[in-house]
Protein backbone atom coordinates (compact mmCIF):
# COMPACT_ATOMS: atom_id res chain seq x y z
CA UNK A 1 0.00 0.00 0.00
CA UNK A 2 1.29 3.81 -0.89
CA UNK A 3 2.45 5.60 2.50
CA UNK A 4 0.65 8.70 3.71
CA UNK A 5 1.50 11.69 5.42
CA UNK A 6 0.21 14.31 7.31
CA UNK A 7 1.10 17.24 9.97
CA UNK A 8 -0.68 17.65 13.32
CA UNK A 9 0.07 20.56 14.98
CA UNK A 10 -0.22 20.94 18.75
CA UNK A 11 0.14 23.69 21.29
CA UNK A 12 3.21 21.75 22.57
CA UNK A 13 4.63 20.97 19.15
CA UNK A 14 4.45 19.25 15.71
CA UNK A 15 3.84 15.53 14.88
CA UNK A 16 4.70 14.20 11.47
CA UNK A 17 2.87 11.28 10.83
CA UNK A 18 4.16 8.64 7.48
CA UNK A 19 1.67 6.11 7.45
CA UNK A 20 -0.34 2.98 5.51
CA UNK A 21 -3.51 1.13 5.27
CA UNK A 22 -3.50 -2.86 5.12
CA UNK A 23 -6.68 -4.24 3.84
CA UNK A 24 -8.13 -7.05 5.57
CA UNK A 25 -9.67 -10.48 4.69
CA UNK A 26 -11.11 -8.42 2.00
CA UNK A 27 -12.56 -5.61 4.28
CA UNK A 28 -11.85 -2.32 3.15
CA UNK A 29 -8.85 -0.99 5.26
CA UNK A 30 -8.93 1.29 7.80
CA UNK A 31 -8.18 5.14 7.39
CA UNK A 32 -6.26 6.88 9.79
CA UNK A 33 -9.37 9.07 10.73
CA UNK A 34 -11.50 5.54 11.12
CA UNK A 35 -8.96 4.84 14.30
CA UNK A 36 -7.19 7.92 15.49
CA UNK A 37 -7.53 11.51 17.10
CA UNK A 38 -4.84 13.40 18.34
CA UNK A 39 -3.99 15.18 21.39
CA UNK A 40 -1.88 16.99 23.97
CA UNK A 41 -0.75 14.75 26.75
CA UNK A 42 -0.63 16.21 30.27
CA UNK A 43 2.75 14.19 30.92
CA UNK A 44 6.11 15.70 30.49
CA UNK A 45 7.48 11.75 29.26
CA UNK A 46 5.45 12.37 25.70
CA UNK A 47 3.98 15.45 24.43
CA UNK A 48 1.03 13.84 22.53
CA UNK A 49 -1.80 11.63 22.58
CA UNK A 50 -2.94 9.15 20.33
CA UNK A 51 -6.89 9.21 20.79
CA UNK A 52 -8.80 6.82 19.58
CA UNK A 53 -11.99 5.92 17.78
CA UNK A 54 -12.88 2.71 18.07
CA UNK A 55 -11.74 1.60 21.69
CA UNK A 56 -14.53 3.80 24.12
CA UNK A 57 -12.10 5.19 26.29
CA UNK A 58 -11.56 8.90 25.57
CA UNK A 59 -14.30 9.27 22.77
CA UNK A 60 -18.00 7.56 23.30
CA UNK A 61 -18.18 5.08 20.66
CA UNK A 62 -21.27 2.96 19.54
CA UNK A 63 -20.74 -0.64 20.82
CA UNK A 64 -21.11 -2.16 17.41
CA UNK A 65 -18.31 -0.18 16.40
CA UNK A 66 -16.05 -1.39 18.91
CA UNK A 67 -16.86 -5.36 18.90
CA UNK A 68 -16.24 -5.04 14.79
CA UNK A 69 -12.72 -3.20 15.17
CA UNK A 70 -12.18 -6.01 18.13
CA UNK A 71 -13.27 -9.04 15.51
CA UNK A 72 -10.93 -7.17 12.75
CA UNK A 73 -8.07 -7.50 14.96
CA UNK A 74 -8.45 -11.04 16.40
CA UNK A 75 -9.30 -11.77 12.81
CA UNK A 76 -5.17 -11.05 11.68
CA UNK A 77 -3.93 -13.09 14.14
CA UNK A 78 -2.83 -16.76 12.59
CA UNK A 79 -4.46 -19.86 12.64
CA UNK A 80 -2.28 -23.20 13.63
CA UNK A 81 -0.30 -21.33 16.21
CA UNK A 82 1.09 -23.53 19.30
CA UNK A 83 -0.91 -23.92 22.32
CA UNK A 84 -1.32 -23.08 25.02
CA UNK A 85 -2.07 -19.55 24.23
CA UNK A 86 -2.19 -16.80 26.25
CA UNK A 87 -3.91 -13.29 25.94
CA UNK A 88 -2.38 -10.15 27.53
CA UNK A 89 -3.40 -6.88 28.13
CA UNK A 90 -2.52 -3.63 29.00
CA UNK A 91 -4.00 -1.79 31.34
CA UNK A 92 -5.94 0.51 32.20
CA UNK A 93 -6.92 1.54 28.00
CA UNK A 94 -6.41 -1.90 26.47
CA UNK A 95 -8.37 -4.40 29.07
CA UNK A 96 -11.62 -4.47 27.05
CA UNK A 97 -9.47 -4.40 24.09
CA UNK A 98 -7.96 -7.54 25.10
CA UNK A 99 -11.31 -9.27 26.26
CA UNK A 100 -12.57 -8.69 22.92
CA UNK A 101 -10.08 -9.79 20.84
CA UNK A 102 -9.99 -13.20 23.19
CA UNK A 103 -13.08 -13.77 22.80
CA UNK A 104 -13.21 -13.36 19.33
CA UNK A 105 -10.22 -15.92 19.25
CA UNK A 106 -11.91 -18.41 20.92
CA UNK A 107 -14.07 -19.47 18.17
CA UNK A 108 -10.22 -21.01 16.29
CA UNK A 109 -8.62 -21.31 20.20
CA UNK A 110 -11.47 -22.22 22.58
CA UNK A 111 -8.83 -22.74 25.28
CA UNK A 112 -6.97 -19.76 25.18
CA UNK A 113 -6.43 -18.20 28.77
CA UNK A 114 -7.64 -14.13 29.41
CA UNK A 115 -4.56 -11.93 31.36
CA UNK A 116 -4.80 -8.48 32.03
CA UNK A 117 -2.27 -6.43 33.39
CA UNK A 118 -3.31 -4.35 36.89
CA UNK A 119 -3.01 -0.80 38.64
CA UNK A 120 -4.59 -2.23 41.25
CA UNK A 121 -3.44 -4.29 44.07
CA UNK A 122 -5.68 -6.94 44.92
CA UNK A 123 -6.27 -8.39 48.34
CA UNK A 124 -9.44 -10.49 49.84
CA UNK A 125 -9.65 -12.29 53.63
CA UNK A 126 -7.99 -15.61 51.63
CA UNK A 127 -4.59 -14.21 51.06
CA UNK A 128 -4.85 -16.31 47.41
CA UNK A 129 -4.61 -13.49 44.95
CA UNK A 130 -0.70 -14.05 44.19
CA UNK A 131 1.21 -11.35 42.68
CA UNK A 132 2.55 -13.26 39.74
CA UNK A 133 5.32 -10.33 37.82
CA UNK A 134 5.22 -6.36 37.55
CA UNK A 135 6.79 -4.89 34.75
CA UNK A 136 7.26 -0.84 33.61
CA UNK A 137 5.55 1.01 30.51
CA UNK A 138 8.14 3.68 30.21
CA UNK A 139 6.56 5.96 28.45
CA UNK A 140 2.90 5.96 30.43
CA UNK A 141 1.35 8.35 33.03
CA UNK A 142 1.34 5.12 35.35
CA UNK A 143 4.21 3.49 35.04
CA UNK A 144 3.81 0.13 36.67
CA UNK A 145 1.84 -2.88 36.18
CA UNK A 146 1.27 -5.70 38.00
CA UNK A 147 0.20 -9.10 36.25
CA UNK A 148 -1.53 -11.93 39.08
CA UNK A 149 -1.45 -15.66 39.00
CA UNK A 150 -4.32 -17.89 39.47
CA UNK A 151 -5.53 -19.54 42.44
CA UNK A 152 -6.83 -22.60 40.31
CA UNK A 153 -3.84 -24.97 39.75
CA UNK A 154 -5.08 -26.15 36.66
CA UNK A 155 -5.32 -23.03 35.59
CA UNK A 156 -2.18 -21.62 36.76
CA UNK A 157 -0.21 -24.97 34.74
CA UNK A 158 -1.74 -23.98 31.78
CA UNK A 159 -0.82 -19.90 32.21
CA UNK A 160 2.99 -21.80 32.89
CA UNK A 161 3.02 -24.14 30.08
CA UNK A 162 2.06 -20.82 27.57
CA UNK A 163 3.80 -21.30 24.04
CA UNK A 164 2.49 -18.49 21.78
CA UNK A 165 1.62 -14.90 24.17
CA UNK A 166 -0.73 -12.56 22.05
CA UNK A 167 -0.41 -9.19 23.79
CA UNK A 168 -2.68 -6.78 22.87
CA UNK A 169 -2.49 -2.70 23.37
CA UNK A 170 -4.15 -0.13 22.16
CA UNK A 171 -1.15 1.11 20.14
CA UNK A 172 2.93 0.22 20.02
CA UNK A 173 6.02 2.11 18.76
CA UNK A 174 9.40 1.23 20.27
CA UNK A 175 8.21 -1.68 21.50
CA UNK A 176 10.03 -1.34 24.47
CA UNK A 177 7.02 -2.38 26.58
CA UNK A 178 6.56 -5.68 25.18
CA UNK A 179 9.61 -6.49 25.47
CA UNK A 180 9.36 -5.81 29.15
CA UNK A 181 6.34 -7.63 29.42
CA UNK A 182 7.61 -11.05 28.18
CA UNK A 183 11.23 -10.58 29.86
CA UNK A 184 9.05 -10.31 32.83
CA UNK A 185 7.17 -13.14 31.89
CA UNK A 186 9.37 -15.67 31.24
CA UNK A 187 11.00 -14.88 34.52
CA UNK A 188 8.07 -15.70 36.21
CA UNK A 189 8.08 -18.90 34.89
CA UNK A 190 6.54 -18.89 31.14
CA UNK A 191 10.03 -20.74 30.14
CA UNK A 192 7.70 -22.97 26.88
CA UNK A 193 6.98 -19.48 25.48
CA UNK A 194 7.97 -20.20 21.04
CA UNK A 195 5.62 -17.22 19.72
CA UNK A 196 5.06 -13.63 20.31
CA UNK A 197 2.28 -11.89 18.61
CA UNK A 198 2.15 -8.07 19.40
CA UNK A 199 -1.45 -7.11 18.43
CA UNK A 200 -2.62 -3.15 18.04
CA UNK A 201 -5.15 -1.29 16.68
CA UNK A 202 -2.19 1.17 14.81
CA UNK A 203 1.96 0.25 14.88
CA UNK A 204 3.97 3.16 14.83
CA UNK A 205 7.25 1.13 14.22
CA UNK A 206 7.33 1.47 10.47
CA UNK A 207 10.45 3.26 10.76
CA UNK A 208 11.94 0.56 12.48
CA UNK A 209 10.81 -1.70 9.87
CA UNK A 210 12.34 -0.16 7.29
CA UNK A 211 15.45 0.33 9.17
CA UNK A 212 16.20 -3.64 9.22
CA UNK A 213 15.88 -6.52 6.73
CA UNK A 214 13.61 -7.92 8.85
CA UNK A 215 10.82 -6.37 9.84
CA UNK A 216 10.59 -7.77 13.72
CA UNK A 217 14.13 -7.64 13.61
CA UNK A 218 14.51 -4.70 16.64
CA UNK A 219 12.75 -6.79 18.88
CA UNK A 220 13.30 -10.21 17.92
CA UNK A 221 17.22 -9.40 19.04
CA UNK A 222 15.74 -8.54 22.41
CA UNK A 223 13.41 -11.35 22.75
CA UNK A 224 15.97 -14.54 22.08
CA UNK A 225 14.80 -18.14 21.77
CA UNK A 226 11.07 -16.85 20.22
CA UNK A 227 9.53 -15.67 17.11
CA UNK A 228 8.18 -12.34 17.00
CA UNK A 229 5.44 -10.77 15.07
CA UNK A 230 3.37 -8.11 14.61
CA UNK A 231 -0.35 -7.38 13.48
CA UNK A 232 -2.46 -4.18 13.47
CA UNK A 233 -5.04 -2.59 11.45
CA UNK A 234 -2.70 -0.05 10.52
CA UNK A 235 1.23 0.75 10.05
CA UNK A 236 3.00 3.79 10.38
CA UNK A 237 5.94 6.30 11.95
CA UNK A 238 5.87 9.35 13.64
CA UNK A 239 8.39 12.04 14.22
CA UNK A 240 7.86 15.02 17.17
CA UNK A 241 9.18 18.19 16.97
CA UNK A 242 9.16 20.12 20.19
CA UNK A 243 7.79 23.73 19.68
CA UNK A 244 9.97 26.63 20.96
CA UNK A 245 9.96 27.45 24.60
CA UNK A 246 7.22 25.25 25.40
CA UNK A 247 5.65 25.96 28.81
CA UNK A 248 6.57 23.67 31.76
CA UNK A 249 3.89 20.99 32.69
CA UNK A 250 3.23 19.64 35.74
CA UNK A 251 1.85 16.37 35.61
CA UNK A 252 -1.17 14.81 38.30
CA UNK A 253 0.42 12.42 40.65
CA UNK A 254 -1.55 9.01 38.97
CA UNK A 255 1.10 6.75 39.30
CA UNK A 256 0.22 4.17 41.92
CA UNK A 257 -0.56 0.51 42.51
CA UNK A 258 -2.33 0.64 45.58
CA UNK A 259 -5.03 -1.28 46.53
CA UNK A 260 -7.13 2.46 47.65
CA UNK A 261 -9.61 1.97 50.61
CA UNK A 262 -12.78 1.28 48.83
CA UNK A 263 -13.36 -2.49 48.70
CA UNK A 264 -14.19 -4.10 45.24
CA UNK A 265 -17.11 -5.55 44.76
CA UNK A 266 -17.39 -8.99 43.35
CA UNK A 267 -17.92 -8.58 39.56
CA UNK A 268 -16.49 -11.55 38.36
CA UNK A 269 -12.86 -12.40 36.71
CA UNK A 270 -13.33 -10.77 33.62
CA UNK A 271 -9.28 -10.85 33.26
CA UNK A 272 -7.63 -9.39 36.22
CA UNK A 273 -6.68 -12.96 36.59
CA UNK A 274 -6.20 -15.88 34.02
CA UNK A 275 -9.52 -16.86 32.85
CA UNK A 276 -11.01 -18.80 29.75
CA UNK A 277 -14.41 -16.79 30.21
CA UNK A 278 -14.69 -13.01 30.36
CA UNK A 279 -18.32 -13.06 30.62
CA UNK A 280 -18.76 -15.70 33.56
CA UNK A 281 -19.86 -12.82 35.63
CA UNK A 282 -22.03 -10.69 33.15
CA UNK A 283 -25.30 -12.61 33.72
CA UNK A 284 -25.46 -11.65 37.13
CA UNK A 285 -24.40 -7.84 36.43
CA UNK A 286 -27.07 -7.81 34.01
CA UNK A 287 -29.86 -9.08 36.46
CA UNK A 288 -28.31 -6.33 39.02
CA UNK A 289 -28.20 -3.28 36.33
CA UNK A 290 -32.13 -3.83 36.05
CA UNK A 291 -32.73 -3.94 39.54
CA UNK A 292 -30.94 -1.19 39.82
CA UNK A 293 -32.59 1.02 36.84
CA UNK A 294 -36.06 -0.25 37.53
CA UNK A 295 -35.79 1.66 41.13
CA UNK A 296 -34.15 4.42 39.15
CA UNK A 297 -37.09 4.99 36.84
CA UNK A 298 -39.31 4.45 39.65
CA UNK A 299 -37.62 6.83 42.08
CA UNK A 300 -36.80 9.42 39.47
CA UNK A 301 -39.72 9.36 36.86
CA UNK A 302 -42.07 6.89 36.24
CA UNK A 303 -43.34 8.47 33.23
CA UNK A 304 -40.19 7.89 31.38
CA UNK A 305 -40.53 5.44 28.38
CA UNK A 306 -38.82 2.47 29.39
CA UNK A 307 -35.51 2.98 27.35
CA UNK A 308 -34.56 6.54 26.85
CA UNK A 309 -33.58 7.38 23.57
CA UNK A 310 -29.43 7.98 24.25
CA UNK A 311 -27.93 6.41 26.48
CA UNK A 312 -24.51 6.55 27.25
CA UNK A 313 -22.57 3.68 29.43
CA UNK A 314 -19.48 4.85 31.57
CA UNK A 315 -16.76 2.45 32.14
CA UNK A 316 -14.40 2.98 34.52
CA UNK A 317 -10.75 3.36 34.32
CA UNK A 318 -9.88 -0.63 34.33
CA UNK A 319 -13.50 -1.92 34.87
CA UNK A 320 -14.81 -1.74 31.43
CA UNK A 321 -15.64 -5.16 29.77
CA UNK A 322 -18.86 -5.89 31.76
CA UNK A 323 -19.91 -1.92 31.20
CA UNK A 324 -19.10 -2.86 27.50
CA UNK A 325 -21.05 -5.97 27.31
CA UNK A 326 -23.69 -4.23 28.97
CA UNK A 327 -23.52 -1.27 26.63
CA UNK A 328 -23.89 -3.71 23.89
CA UNK A 329 -26.78 -5.72 25.19
CA UNK A 330 -28.92 -2.26 25.34
CA UNK A 331 -28.02 -1.58 21.75
CA UNK A 332 -29.04 -4.96 20.38
CA UNK A 333 -32.33 -4.95 23.15
CA UNK A 334 -33.71 -1.45 22.74
CA UNK A 335 -33.92 1.61 19.89
CA UNK A 336 -32.08 3.77 21.59
CA UNK A 337 -28.71 5.01 20.48
CA UNK A 338 -26.35 3.94 22.94
CA UNK A 339 -22.55 4.78 23.19
CA UNK A 340 -19.79 3.34 25.50
CA UNK A 341 -17.18 5.61 27.33
CA UNK A 342 -14.89 5.55 30.38
CA UNK A 343 -14.08 7.39 33.27
CA UNK A 344 -9.75 7.41 33.46
CA UNK A 345 -6.95 8.74 35.64
CA UNK A 346 -4.99 9.52 32.39
CA UNK A 347 -4.21 13.61 32.20
CA UNK A 348 -5.42 14.94 28.93
CA UNK A 349 -5.43 18.50 27.57
CA UNK A 350 -7.95 20.25 25.99
CA UNK A 351 -7.79 20.61 22.55
CA UNK A 352 -7.82 18.67 19.09
CA UNK A 353 -9.97 15.84 19.83
CA UNK A 354 -10.80 16.32 23.16
CA UNK A 355 -13.60 18.88 23.11
CA UNK A 356 -14.52 18.71 26.63
CA UNK A 357 -12.86 17.52 30.13
CA UNK A 358 -14.80 16.89 33.33
CA UNK A 359 -12.43 15.94 36.73
CA UNK A 360 -13.46 14.63 40.22
CA UNK A 361 -11.92 12.72 42.77
CA UNK A 362 -11.50 8.56 42.17
CA UNK A 363 -14.17 5.90 43.74
CA UNK A 364 -11.11 3.77 44.70
CA UNK A 365 -10.31 5.79 47.99
CA UNK A 366 -7.00 6.95 46.40
CA UNK A 367 -6.93 10.20 46.73
CA UNK A 368 -6.45 11.10 43.25
CA UNK A 369 -7.97 13.02 40.26
CA UNK A 370 -10.01 10.94 37.37
CA UNK A 371 -11.24 12.59 34.41
CA UNK A 372 -14.00 12.04 31.48
CA UNK A 373 -13.09 12.83 28.17
CA UNK A 374 -16.23 14.61 25.22
CA UNK A 375 -18.56 13.36 27.48
CA UNK A 376 -21.22 16.95 28.08
CA UNK A 377 -23.55 15.10 30.60
CA UNK A 378 -27.18 17.11 29.45
CA UNK A 379 -26.86 15.62 26.08
CA UNK A 380 -27.58 12.39 27.52
CA UNK A 381 -31.07 11.32 28.47
CA UNK A 382 -29.19 8.82 30.76
CA UNK A 383 -25.66 7.98 31.62
CA UNK A 384 -25.28 4.89 33.44
CA UNK A 385 -21.97 5.01 34.97
CA UNK A 386 -20.52 1.69 36.13
CA UNK A 387 -17.84 1.09 38.92
CA UNK A 388 -16.56 -1.75 40.58
CA UNK A 389 -16.79 0.38 44.40
CA UNK A 390 -19.99 0.89 45.95
CA UNK A 391 -22.02 3.41 44.31
CA UNK A 392 -21.88 5.82 47.25
CA UNK A 393 -18.20 5.84 46.66
CA UNK A 394 -18.48 7.92 43.24
CA UNK A 395 -17.36 11.57 43.43
CA UNK A 396 -20.77 14.06 44.58
CA UNK A 397 -20.87 15.70 41.07
CA UNK A 398 -22.46 12.79 39.47
CA UNK A 399 -24.31 11.72 42.43
CA UNK A 400 -25.70 15.25 42.08
CA UNK A 401 -27.07 14.75 37.98
CA UNK A 402 -30.45 13.50 37.65
CA UNK A 403 -30.06 11.57 34.12
CA UNK A 404 -27.14 9.24 35.87
CA UNK A 405 -27.82 6.32 37.37
CA UNK A 406 -25.21 4.86 39.23
CA UNK A 407 -24.18 0.98 39.28
CA UNK A 408 -21.83 -0.19 41.96
CA UNK A 409 -19.53 -3.37 42.45
CA UNK A 410 -22.01 -4.84 45.33
CA UNK A 411 -24.31 -7.15 43.46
Amino acid sequence: MPKQRTTIELPRGILDLTYQTNSHNGHAAYQLNDLLGFAQRINPKRAFLFVSKVLGRHIPVAPSTMRTAFTDLAALIPSHLPEPILVIGMAETAVGLSAGVHQALQTRYPDALLLNSTRHAQHNEDNDEALFTTFSEDHSHASQHLIYQSAEQATQAQLLASKTLIMVDDEASTGNTCVNVVTALRHAGLSQLAQVHLTTLVDWSLNQQQATTDTADAISSRLPDIDFYRHHLLSGAWTWTDAPNPEPITMPAVDTTEAGSQPLGDTGNWGRFPTLDSTEGFDRYLAHFQTVFTRFREQVSPSLPQWPARILVLGSNEFVWLPFLLAEWLESQTQATVKFGALTRSPIALGGAIGTMLSFRDHYGLGMTNFVYNVEPKAWDLIVLCVETAADSVDGMWQDLDNVLIVGGKI
